[in-house]
């Protein structure tokens, strides 16, 4: 792999150490009293499928910005039901982390997509699956089609910003009767000189009340539904733009998700990614680093979830012997700690694949599926071993419960995934 070629490590680590702020971060990780800092997965390049010492010293300084700036405050944002995403996205532009496989020219570092999945590891040590989320709206969800197909003129103005973390952004996708069913969206945007006029609303949209421009999908024409799509860059402040409410959420609670309606908003054509008509595809394409993004970033949480119930049951006691001596705790302990590798084993060969530019889509549905499952699986085998602590608010086993559930609904649900799967084994009825 040329990334470990010599010459390019020395210029990537100075790039690195010489990024404002991200000296500040960078150094020996503090020992933390917290079990989430022990993981069985390997911690040197040497032993890793996919990682070089690039990716992690890029860890090692985000742990940082997570233990220093993030984690203390977690409690209070779920509380609230929100973040400070301006404050926060701020911090890590500044220190790169909002786009580590964004071009160099519009502020990001310019590496491999395996780099967004070492950002996404290392967030799932944040103490809840809000601010990641939000996090990964704004650098694997939003930019993605804007960085590859969009003007020089728009990256000027939306994608630069977002990397620096001077811009929050929200994508504008899933409508009340449009979820995982993309190609049926009403969203409206009719040309009318050289402006679209947009018409239609938007539903769960993540950092939609902080948002300040959204990647919009809508129908451009009246033409076949995966040809009739645009992407639009969609500034939030425009007249006509309305955030009619914040959602009250099962999980997920610091991160606030808004519903959004458009009436009559004047948008310039030239806001449009890419080619007219090519937003399907081009949200498609958007979907698979979403998707092995999300599984990355909950990889870690579940590891986090695993070692604090085995430090939890070693020391709680039932019928004079800690917990985990019972071999039915024990023992399916080990069969999720199993899950959870088998899955990292598959997305490091879907992003080694995905690099190299082969079509993952397979794999990240599949990854995707098995993620969301294993969420809901590992949760409610924990919690129970956590008995009633594990049903109150006070632990982090009972908020990954709540907000691990989304994983299989978001971004595509379950069936979605398995839809596609069978697309790609040739088992779908024929039409």
């Amino acid at each position: 792999m040329a990334l470990r070629e010599g010459s390019r490590r020395v210029q990537l680590l100075f790039r690195l150490r010489h990024l404002p702020q991200f000296s500040r971060f960078v150094g020996v990780r503090s020992v933390s009293e917290n079990v989430s800092s022990k993981s069985s997965a390997p911690e040197t390049a040497d032993d890793h499928l996919i990682y070089t010492p690039e990716h992690f010293a890029l860890k090692e300084a985000l742990r940082k910005i997570i233990d220093q700036e993030i984690n203390p405050f977690v409690d209070q944002w779920e509380a609230d039901g929100i973040f400070p995403a301006h404050k926060i996205f701020k911090i890590l532009g500044n220190a790169g982390f909002l786009g580590v496989n964004k071009p160099v020219e519009y502020g990001g570092l310019g590496l491999d997509f395996s780099y967004s999945v070492a950002v996404a590891e290392e967030l799932g040590n944040i103490r809840c699956g809000g601010i990641p989320m939000a996090i990964g709206v704004q650098t694997d969800m939003t930019t993605p089609a804007l960085a590859r197909f969009g003007s020089d003129e728009l990256k000027k103005e939306f994608l630069f910003p977002s990397v620096m973390g001077d811009k929050v952004a929200c994508l504008g996708v899933s409508e009340v009767g449009a979820g995982s069913d993309v190609s049926s969206i009403k969203t409206k945007a009719v040309r009318k000189g050289d402006e679209y006029v947009i018409n239609g609303g938007k539903m769960w949209t993540t950092n939609g009340t902080q948002a300040d421009w959204m990647c919009l999908l809508a129908n451009t024409s009246d033409g076949p539904p995966h040809r009739n799509k645009s992407l639009i860059c969609l500034p939030m402040n425009l007249p006509g733009v309305h955030v009619a409410r914040k959602i009250d959420k099962m999980g997920m609670w610091s991160s606030d998700t808004a519903e959004v309606f458009f009436d009559n908003v004047h948008v310039p054509c030239k806001n449009v990614i890419g080619e007219e008509g090519m937003g399907f595809t081009y949200q498609m394409l958007q979907f698979q680093e979403e998707r092995l993004w999300a599984v990355a970033n909950i990889l870690t949480t579940m590891e986090n979830i695993i070692q604090e119930t085995i430090q939890y049951t070693r020391q709680r006691k039932i019928f004079k012997l800690p917990v985990l001596y019972h071999q039915t705790v024990h023992f399916r302990l080990a069969e999720l700690q199993t899950e959870v590798e088998l899955l990292r084993s598959l997305l490091y060969r879907a992003t080694a694949l995905y690099i190299k530019g082969n079509d993952v889509t397979k794999l990240a549905s599949m990854a995707k599926l098995k993620g969301g499952r294993l969420a809901r699986e590992l949760s409610d085998s924990c919690l129970q071993f956590w008995g009633g602590m594990g049903f109150t608010s006070d632990v982090l086993v009972s908020r990954f419960y709540r907000d691990s559930r989304l994983l299989s609904i978001g971004a595509g649900a379950d069936e979605v995934m398995l839809g596609i799967i069978c697309k790609y084994m040739d088992t779908l009825p024929k039409k």
